[in-house]
Order: structure tokens, then sequence, then C-alpha cells
């Protein structure tokens, strides 16, 4: 795909759930009730850039504080929904909605796994948040997508942060090492061939068992951040470079931004693409967020999610990244070395997710 066609097909996308969610027959009441009190969209938002243009940032106080209903479809109506959270380590979290979304992210996804590393019909094994999160039963489908059946390990990582940020360091350490046993037990005595984790855990579970004697020959990770000194470390020694990586940068609001494969001049650096034109993320210039940074310059992360299900303009992320350029087979850009906002200015609490 060229840059034009990527743009030409997002900006289709772009018109189609602009009609879709304002319209009285097939929108929600959220965004109905919001053009009353602003404008209609329809027939005026024709592109992606009419969207930088014209919304405002969406706030993620609408997703905590409204109830789930008023992002309900009225082409849905009637049909329950799952209910995901994303946050929350303190207060109401955000709760997206949503029927169908997840299975399309994760099937779409499976296409960029190899069958070498990914064995169809092969267990795998989940270590990280189940719960309320949409991670869970985008994991399991993916599997069963695959022909393969899932084992899980569940992690709060809620709990995680409050012992961190309270500085109970030994309880965090015993949750961890909770989380990591009941992992270890399942590798040693059932068949497993792929791993889904975040790479702190991934890391501490090579430090109790050898991954690829026991049987793992993927892993697939999300969650916390990978400088390239990191990734280095987890692809080199913690994986040996035998066992496949496939580094994701993805939430409940998104959906699955995939990695490419990590070339000898990226120097581990990793780079992520949105599945466009499902979702759109741009690097944007925090003091002038309608403007992108510079190719390889740092910039906040902001989100575009576009689908039947879901619409959310121009969302700030947490996050901050570098924006590169496209890369086959992706033709629009990319964001690397993903950290939290402000990860230079200020401490963080990670957690292990």
């Amino acid at each position: 795909m060229t840059s034009e066609e990527a743009k030409t097909q997002l900006d289709s996308q772009v018109r189609e759930i602009i009609n879709w969610h304002f319209s009285p027959e097939t929108g929600c009441p959220f965004w109905l009730d919001w053009a009353k009190k602003n404008f209609d969209p329809r027939g005026v938002v024709n592109s992606y850039e009419d969207i930088v243009a014209k919304f405002p940032h969406f706030q993620d106080e609408w997703l905590r504080d409204l109830q789930p209903e008023v992002w309900v479809p009225a082409a849905f109506k009637g049909k329950p929904f799952n209910i995901f959270e994303t946050g929350g380590t303190t207060g109401m979290p955000k709760q997206r909605i949503g029927w169908n979304d997840f299975r399309v992210d994760y099937e779409e996804f499976s296409h960029k796994l190899k069958d070498e590393h990914f064995p169809k019909g092969e267990s795998w094994i989940m270590v990280g948040p189940t719960g309320p999160r949409r991670l869970r039963l985008a994991v399991e489908h993916l599997a069963n997508y695959r022909g393969s059946a899932c084992y899980f390990v569940d992690l709060d990582p809620r709990f995680v942060k409050k012992a961190i940020s309270n500085k109970q360091f030994d309880v965090a350490r015993q949750y961890m090492d909770h989380v990591i046993d009941q992992a270890v037990l399942i590798l040693k005595n059932r068949k497993v061939s792929a791993i889904f984790t975040t790479p702190k855990l991934l890391e501490a579970l090579a430090e109790k068992i050898d991954l690829y004697a026991a049987g793992i020959r993927g892993c697939f990770v999300g969650g916390t951040t990978m400088t390239p000194q990191y990734v280095r470390f987890i692809v080199e020694e913690v994986l040996e470079g035998r066992i496949g990586f496939y580094p994701t940068y993805g939430n409940t609001l998104m959906g699955l931004a995939a990695s490419v494969p990590i070339l000898p001049e990226d120097n581990f650096s990793v780079t992520y693409y949105a599945p466009q034109p499902r979702a759109v993320l741009r690097v944007v210039d925090p003091k002038q967020t309608e403007n992108t940074v510079d190719y390889d310059q740092w910039g906040r992360v902001e989100l575009t999610t576009l689908t039947k299900e879901f619409f959310m303009p121009r969302f700030l992320e947490r996050d901050e990244a570098m924006r590169r350029k496209p890369r086959a087979p992706y033709a629009w850009d990319g964001v690397a070395d993903v950290r939290p906002f402000g990860a230079m200015e200020k401490t963080i609490v990670e957690g292990v997710y």
C-alpha cells in the first residue's frame, strides 16, 4: 500500500464512522448529544485532517464519570456488551464497552505471527492482567483463532502499583513471586509453546525456568516501557536469540499496534504501527497538539479510534514516543521507544505492567 492509498482508505473510514456515530439511526447518545451542543460533523468532517482541525481532545473523564450506556450505538441497542477497564490505580477506572472489536483487532494481528514461533494448535499461556481487562478475552481469542487453547495466570497491576507507591517493595516482590511460581508450575506440567506477558514478568520467569527448554517458541509482550538497552537484554539474554519476540503497544481504547521486525540499524529500538484505519496514532507537540513533531523527535502520543463500536477523536495518551517514518508493510507513521509522558522529568510508577 502506498501512502496515498493509505490516506484514501483512512479518509473513507473517517466519513463512514462519522456518519455512523452522528446519525440518529445508528449513533450513540453521547455523540448525538455532543453534536447538538457543538456541531454536526456529517458532511463537514471528511478526512482525518478534518478530525484534527475540528474536534477537541477526547476527555478520559467521559469514560470514568458517565454510565456505559451513553456509548451504545443505536444499531447495537439491546445487544449485551462487554465492559473493559483501563487504568484506575486510584479512583474510578476508564471503561470502554464493546462487542466484537477485540476479535477483529487480534485476528488481524494473528497474520503478523510466524507459525514457527506460534505453532497453530499448540497451547499458549498468558501471565498478566485478566479480570476486567479486554486483554484476557483478546489473547484467548487470538489463541483460539490459531487453533490453540490458552492457560492463564492472573496479575492485579493495581495492587502492585499501590504496593510500590507505598514503598512496600517486599510485598510487591512477594506478589510477583506468587504469580511467577504459578506460571512455572504450568510450564513444567503442560505443553506450552507461546506466551503473552509483560517484559518484567518475562524476565522474572526466565530466572526461574529455561523458557526454550520448557517448549516456548514465541513470546508476545506488551505493557511496560522497553528502552533499546532493555530490548537487547530481553532478546539476547532472556530469550537467548532462540525465541520469536513480538513487542506490541496497545490498550483497551486502541486495540493493538504491532511492531516491525528489529533490524541491525535499529539498534534495538522498537517501532509500533497503529492498526489503521481502525485506529490512528500521531506524535504531537505537547504544547501545540495540533502539530506533529518532526521524524525521530519526541512528542506526546495522540490516539484516534475509528470503529462502529467506538469513536474516540484525539485522545492524549499518558505516553510519549519518537515519531518514525513509515516502514513496509505499513504506509503510515510509527511510534518508537514508547515511555510514560514526562518520564525524563519525574518518577513514574509502572509496577510490572
